[in-house]
């Protein structure tokens, strides 16, 4: 936000006119009630037509959307900035742009806070960041979730180097509160420089449609430096971030919706790393056999299928909630319920390039698992995968730095893990999707599986190489040694026969097998070497 639009809304906002000196209780009462009363009006109608032409809604608004009706307790709702020059010393709100407190999502407390785009763009000042610094501090004394409403202009210019130590209180305690308490960004209007690195160290982040654009530099900047011209969304906008970029896991058309699927994902997760997730009473049968199944996934592996009919066959009611669902959609990463108990799923996606997996795919789900296991969140894990994805670039990009997060997730992780494997199982993607040679607890398999070091097909033009060069006719002595390879070594039972499969089961059976085997785990108890802290790969 320029100066000049940072002047204009200070002259917006009326000042602050003290009242008489009161003569009793009643009357100190009273002016209490009073500037109770400015506060909450905030900056004046004006303002607040200003904000709603734009599709957005005001700070209490969506708090009001938030939490449970009549829960919200503010915290510091009279605080007033002590910055001079610009004419600042003359304009001093109460709250200072920010909202800070704590209210309740379905009964469990949740703290907030939300910025006020009304007053100064929402700018972050010395007195609006020690606000958000104290909630933070309460979120993580307090050992529940924190969720920011994110609709400011950046740093308060005006203030210079304090508002950006501001930040880097934040972003401390973005830090510290990592892995301990769910912290859940809601983007609701820009957030540009410095500050989009809050929301990117926090576990979630939501966006809205055209009216919300993360960036470290704005369209202006990059035109000077590269001669790009390019639009707010087109540069940072929701769709960019949900499905591009990967730093959104949720977009949304508006408000209302956005709020309302922030409410929905706290309701599957723990307060805190010290407890489980609430767990929910579920009318859908424990013992429901589930006969598409066996029709939903072909056995021949070159067919494709929709994963995600397969979950939805699985979990509690058909229900769960996809995280980054529009990026990297080779993999699915999603919360679920199993007879009540919040689950995470891992599955690979054989409707987008067959289910390998890159770069992204396995950036996405090495964060999704590591915050499962951070929030005591079991993982169970559908393998459909042919192996990582061949190419120049991936290669060039790193893939092996990369598919090795994924690898360390897994290897990492405490919590009850399960996989299954319903078909493909190839190669070093079979050993880093949760095998159990790096840790499962429990493996499954479909009589579908393959599991191999890679295709019969490839394998028998390594091993009778000559053999088939030597024929006389090559395709029938190749197709000859992929049946042999095939009979000998890919037959579902020869994994099983080696104890790396627990179990061949009915595929219809499935939702029992898995409720039950999560249920003997619950108290699972992992042993952890003492140490600081790992060095993940980058």
């Amino acid at each position: 936000m320029r100066e000049g639009q940072i002047v204009t809304i200070l002259n917006d906002i009326p000042r602050v006119a003290l009242p008489a000196e009161p003569a009793d209780a009643r009357g100190r009462v009273a002016e209490l009630h009073g500037v109770r009363a400015q506060a909450l009006a905030g900056p004046g109608e004006k303002a607040t037509a200003a904000q709603h032409a734009k599709g957005k809604l005001t700070a209490r608004e969506r708090i009001e959307l938030l939490v449970d009706a009549g829960s919200f307790r503010e915290v510091e709702q009279l605080r007033r900035h002590r910055a001079t020059g610009f004419g600042l010393e003359a304009r001093k709100p109460y709250t200072d742009g920010v909202i800070t407190g704590w209210g309740t999502v379905e009964g469990r407390t949740v703290f907030v806070y939300a910025h006020d785009f009304r007053i100064f763009g929402g700018a972050l000042g010395e007195a609006h960041a020690a606000k958000i610094h104290k909630i933070m501090d309460m979120a993580i004394a307090a050992g529940a979730p924190l969720v920011s409403l994110n609709d400011g202009a950046g740093a308060r210019i005006q203030e210079g180097v304090s508002a950006l130590a501001g930040y880097g209180g934040i972003f401390q305690r973005n830090t510290r509160a990592s892995g301990v308490i769910p912290q859940i960004s809601v983007m609701l209007g820009p957030c540009a420089g410095g500050a989009a690195y809050s929301p990117a160290l926090t576990d979630f982040v939501f966006m809205v449609r055209d009216t919300s654009q993360m960036f470290i530099t704005g369209p202006d900047v990059v035109k000077a430096v590269t001669g790009e011209e390019i639009t707010q969304n087109g540069l940072g906008g929701a769709d960019v971030h949900a499905e591009t970029s990967g730093v959104a896991h949720f977009a949304y058309d508006d408000e209302e919706t956005c709020l309302a699927e922030v409410r929905y994902l706290l309701s599957m997760l723990p307060q805190n790393n010290r407890e489980f997730p609430p767990c929910t009473p579920c009318s859908d049968p424990q013992s429901r056999r589930s006969e598409a199944l066996l029709d939903l996934v072909p056995a021949d592996g070159n067919r494709p299928y929709d994963m995600a009919r397969v979950i939805e066959e699985i979990v509690d009611d058909g229900e769960y909630l996809e995280v980054h669902e529009r990026w990297a959609r080779n993999i699915i990463c999603a919360l679920a319920r199993l007879n009540g108990q919040v689950v995470g799923i891992v599955a690979n996606q054989p409707q987008a390039l067959a289910g390998v997996l890159d770069i992204e795919a396995s950036e996405k789900a090495a964060r999704f698992v590591q915050m499962c296991d951070a929030f005591n969140i079991p993982l169970v894990t559908f393998l459909d995968v042919p192996g990582f994805l061949p190419g120049v670039d991936q290669e060039h990009g790193g893939i092996i730095r990369h598919g090795a997060k994924l690898l360390y997730a897994y290897c990492n992780a405490t919590v009850p893990r399960i996989s299954l494997i319903l078909r493909k199982a190839y190669g070093g993607a079979y050993i880093v999707m949760d095998s159990q040679s790096i840790g499962a607890d429990l493996t499954y398999a479909w009589p579908t599986n393959e599991i191999a070091v890679m295709g019969a097909e490839g394998a028998a033009n390594v091993i009778f190489r000559r053999q088939i060069a030597e024929a006389e006719d090559p395709d029938a002595v190749r197709a000859r040694m992929v049946k042999e390879y095939r009979a000998e070594l890919m037959h579902p039972y020869y994994a099983a026969e080696r104890g790396l499969v627990d179990d061949v089961i009915d595929p219809a059976g499935t939702r029992e097998v898995l409720i039950e085997s999560l249920a003997m785990l619950r108290t699972k108890d992992a042993d952890v070497p003492s140490r600081k802290h790992g060095n993940p790969p980058q």
